[in-house]
């Protein structure tokens, strides 16, 4: 449930947030990554797809059915979607833009809402199918077949999957935290076992310092806990940064000076719809974050 409240929380931030530029620290941002499209060569059962379940439109896209969508949740921001109309009003469904694209398919998860939207959808007679969320790094290929299966096209589904589990990465001894901040509601939370950072880190061959010490997804950031852990580098979100003040505001919280990371300015972000959306642009985001890592470890 926490989980659910921070991804929720961060496409909040993401569309409501101020931006702010720190360009001494790398960052991960959408236009950064090319989406991977595959071509299996199948046809689609449909041809009028609305995929509100978080991240699903990027799916539809990267199985290589980009032209059958005609909306899209809020979740799925790279920049290959900007045509495909959004459905939602913040996380809300809006029904009426729904209906008026004349979907053959609807996709959603269970984060899609309000209830008596989806009610609505389901009693159109349009054809309304639930997928399941992807928290882990193992849940990406399980998302992925359920839209595939859906469009009843599961060698697209394969050779997507391959995109993820052909990447290989030389293991590290570099301890890196993520912390998830949100400053201007005094959120500050250091990730641990279960916040589904830890399996990007573990698949990059870098320790994920918080989950070796932390036993819940997330816990309130405490002096003694960073100084304890002692990272190598601070992983977080972009508008996480930017909401403490950058990386000088960041040094003022409690433990960080204390740290390598802290002492030293070894902090990466990486955009709040990328870090934790584990959809088809993880692939490609996984390689640029551990350079980015190796990277400020140097400093």
């Amino acid at each position: 449930m926490k989980r659910l409240l921070i991804l929720a929380t961060s496409l909040t931030f993401l569309f409501t947030g101020q931006s702010l530029a720190f360009a001494s620290v790398p960052n991960i941002g959408p236009a950064q990554l090319k989406l991977p499209i595959v071509n299996s060569g199948e046809k689609s059962n449909y041809h009028r797809i609305v995929a509100l379940a978080d991240g699903s439109a990027e799916i539809v896209a990267a199985l290589g059915y980009k032209n059958d969508l005609v909306g899209r949740d809020i979740a799925s921001t790279m920049p290959e979607l900007a045509s495909i109309p959004i459905d939602t009003n913040a996380h809300q469904v809006v029904t009426e833009k729904v209906l008026a694209q004349r979907p053959d398919l609807i996709i959603i998860d269970g984060n899609t809402s309000p209830a008596n939207a989806i009610a609505t959808l389901k009693n159109s007679g349009i054809k309304v199918v639930k997928i399941p969320n992807s928290f882990t790094m193992s849940e990406i290929p399980i998302k992925e077949l359920a839209v595939a299966n859906i469009l009843g096209t599961p060698k697209a589904a394969k050779l997507l999957a391959s995109t993820l589990t052909a990447q290989k990465f030389a293991p590290s001894k570099l301890k890196v935290a993520f912390l998830y901040l949100r400053g201007t509601a005094s959120i500050y939370l250091v990730g641990g076992k279960g916040s589904g950072t830890d399996s990007i880190l573990n698949a990059i061959g870098v320790t994920d310092i918080g989950a070796k010490n932390l036993n819940t997804p997330f816990t309130s950031l405490t002096a003694e806990a960073l100084v304890k852990m002692q990272p190598d580098v601070i992983l977080l979100m972009t508008k996480g940064l930017e909401s403490v003040g950058g990386i000088n505001g960041l040094q003022t919280l409690p433990g960080i000076a204390q740290t390598p990371a802290g002492k030293n300015r070894r902090v990466v972000t990486v955009d709040d719809s990328l870090l934790l959306s584990f959809g088809p642009r993880t692939s490609a985001m996984l390689p640029i974050l551990r350079a980015n890592i190796d990277m400020v470890a140097k400093q």
